[in-house]
């Protein structure tokens, strides 16, 4: 079961696609190209600023073995400029590495944001809250890392050892060969152990959406656990979440703590089998292979030990990245997978314009707002024709299914004439708030078609569409702002006294005069410092200034108590007046004014017809009144 009742699947796969390694770095110098080559630029001075230290150990030995004091002040200056060099900039690169951070994370959250308010309603139905926020959260902090320092230390220490190969050959390939032979060991040991690790971390990240899923869900559901007792059965389902994270955590950081001890164990064993090796050399005079053609003597064994150390340290570095890297590309793979969501689509061409008429008595489009809306309708030939809005809304043998495999609506038929009130009863599942999402092309129907004032609802673009219709819900979404932003959410542009009016409209002016600062309080928590009965009223007051034609009414007072009640209804009677409105109520007293009530069972209209008709016929309406059974 979803939510805090039980365990539920949060999350994706266990594994990063194929490329997005590749389609990271695409995207990372797309937009920082320059700052990336600088940032490059200064790695490679400090790398070998770092490297080079074993190139001076070995000039220093040898320029005092030979008691050149001055080649050796020389050598101890050049070393001062090159560490100099190297520590600005090393200080250059933490710079612009956080720069490169700070905004590629900025823009990916960006990109995330904005590719979110394209999704479609189904999206959101089929992803739990918590899970889509721990990737706004877990997933770009992991990706943050690997931008900030894994990447960057993968590639000075690739540079390092690039480098440390290249002075290894110079002075000796036998003791080169030996670092290789004991490097070749440890990448052996680093592939094992690195892959477990990563395979973990990479479920680790899956299993922590899972468990802040439901943290989420029983925050947000607390009441509900708490009116049913289950409070014990939630701890049993965050138990089992959090023991799976737990579980691949564990494993995750078992083989990624093994990996350090093993290789710096490995790295001591190397110094001292090149140590041992190296005098060996010397002691029987074996004869040096190398670029430079130089003996191996006391200099180049000096030399040696250290960048053997070196050498160790970095691919012990690079198996400690490996980590980091694993959750960074999977926290990267969840965020792409967010991106490459299919946006709602949308192929209306025919918009929503304010008009006015001319001298001839013809519908044209106006500039400025005139308080006739009409839809503009671009036809094939090139010409334009304008239909006033209305409000006229019909529906003509509409299927429709959430799943291919389970039809919803069926074969539903209906004409909202405009200013017509239209009801929707019926018990629940039977397709009433389908009905209403449909006309909102939250959803595309299967078969059939509506039609908006004579206009096919999928030649209107969804904006326009949704611009000319008002919704009030049971279940209201007030945001962290004032009461006057709240209502001002209806319509951004309207000024104070047009959100005046549409409170006292809604019946709500009266309440926000008696908030601590009225219009200007602020409100948090979804309207948590107000009552349902006064957060719906907002709600209507919200509605009231968009001023759409049509008005949908879902279940807007199921929630709140009668007294309350009769103040909202006040407000939506006031709200309806002039308007094609849909209400879907399960209290049928709040249904019967309507023009027409409509009886839905499971996807069909059964019956139709005004509040006394449908009594007159004594069928499924009469039942439903007179209680002789209920809409639940």
């Amino acid at each position: 079961m979803a939510g805090p009742m039980g365990p539920k699947r949060y999350g994706g796969k266990n594994t990063a696609k194929k490329g997005t390694f590749t389609r990271l770095l695409k995207l990372l110098f797309a937009n920082y190209k320059f700052k990336l080559m600088l940032m490059v630029l200064c790695i490679l001075v400090a790398a070998v600023g770092g490297s080079a230290s074993s190139v001076f150990l070995k000039e220093v030995a040898d320029t005092m073995l030979e008691g050149n004091w001055n080649a050796f002040l020389q050598i101890i200056a050049f070393m001062i400029i090159v560490y100099l060099l190297a520590t600005v900039a090393g200080f250059f690169q933490t710079r612009l590495g956080a720069v490169i951070t700070q905004g590629f994370i900025k823009d990916v959250r960006v990109k995330m944001f904005d590719k979110m308010q394209t999704l479609p309603i189904k999206y959101f139905d089929t992803h739990t809250h918590g899970d889509v926020m721990s990737i706004y959260t877990n997933d770009t902090d992991a990706l943050r890392q690997l931008i900030s320092h894994s990447l960057p230390s993968i590639f000075s220490t690739i540079l390092t050892l690039t480098f440390l190969i290249g002075i290894m050959l110079f002075y000796s390939i036998w003791l080169t060969l030996i670092v290789f032979v004991c490097v070749m060991l440890m990448f052996i040991v680093t592939k094992k152990i690195g892959s477990n690790s990563g395979k973990f971390f990479i479920k680790q990240q899956q299993s922590l959406g899972k468990a802040e899923g439901f943290i989420e869900e029983s925050i947000n559901g607390q009441k509900v656990i708490k009116v049913f007792t289950h409070e014990e059965e939630s701890k049993k389902g965050f138990d089992a979440l959090n023991e799976e994270y737990c579980e691949n955590s564990t494993k995750a950081n078992i083989f990624a703590n093994i990996m350090g001890p093993v290789m710096n164990n490995l790295g001591h064993l190397l110094y001292v089998i090149l140590a041992i090796s190296g005098a060996l050399l010397v002691v029987f005079n074996v004869p040096n292979v190398s670029i430079s053609g130089s003996v191996i003597g006391i200099a180049v064994i000096i030399s040696f030990l250290p960048m053997s150390k070196q050498f160790t340290q970095s691919i012990n570095q690079i198996a400690q990245q490996l980590n980091a890297i694993y959750m960074g590309l999977a926290g990267a793979d969840r965020i792409f997978t967010l991106l490459d969501e299919e946006s709602e689509q949308d192929n209306g061409y025919v918009t929503l314009v304010n008009a006015k008429y001319d001298d001839n008595g013809d519908l044209v489009e106006s500039n400025t707002r005139t308080g006739i809306w009409a839809w503009k309708h671009p036809h094939k030939d090139g010409t334009v024709t304008y239909t006033r809005l209305k409000g006229e809304i019909v529906m003509e043998n509409v299927d429709f299914a959430y799943v291919p495999e389970k039809l919803v609506l069926k074969e539903v038929s209906l004409h909202a004439k405009p200013g017509q009130k239209i009801a929707f009863v019926g018990a629940t599942g039977a397709g009433k708030t389908t009905i209403t999402n449909l006309i909102n092309r939250f959803y595309d129907i299967a078969d059939g078609k509506i039609r908006y004032d004579g206009i096919n609802i999928n030649k209107i673009k969804k904006a326009d569409l949704r611009r000319s219709l008002g919704i009030v819900l049971q279940d209201t979404n007030l945001f962290t702002g004032t009461v006057m932003d709240n209502i001002r959410y209806g319509k951004l542009d309207a000024t104070d006294e047009e959100c005046i009016n549409a409170a006292k409209l809604a019946n709500a002016h009266d309440f926000i005069e008696r908030l601590p600062e009225g219009y200007n309080t602020m409100l948090t928590g979804d309207g948590a410092n107000l009552s349902q009965g006064q957060r719906q009223l907002l709600s209507i007051a919200r509605a009231a200034v968009a001023d759409a034609p049509v008005m949908i009414m879902d279940e807007a007072t199921s929630s709140i108590d009668t007294r309350t009640e009769l103040l909202v209804q006040k407000g939506t009677d006031r709200l309806m007046e002039g308007r094609t409105v849909f209400i879907i109520a399960h209290r049928l007293s709040t249904v019967r004014n309507a023009d027409v009530i409509t009886v839905l069972d499971h996807g069909k209209i059964i019956e139709r017809g005004s509040h006394n008709e449908l009594l007159s016929k004594k069928g499924s309406y009469y039942q439903l009144y007179t209680g002789a059974f209920e809409l639940d």
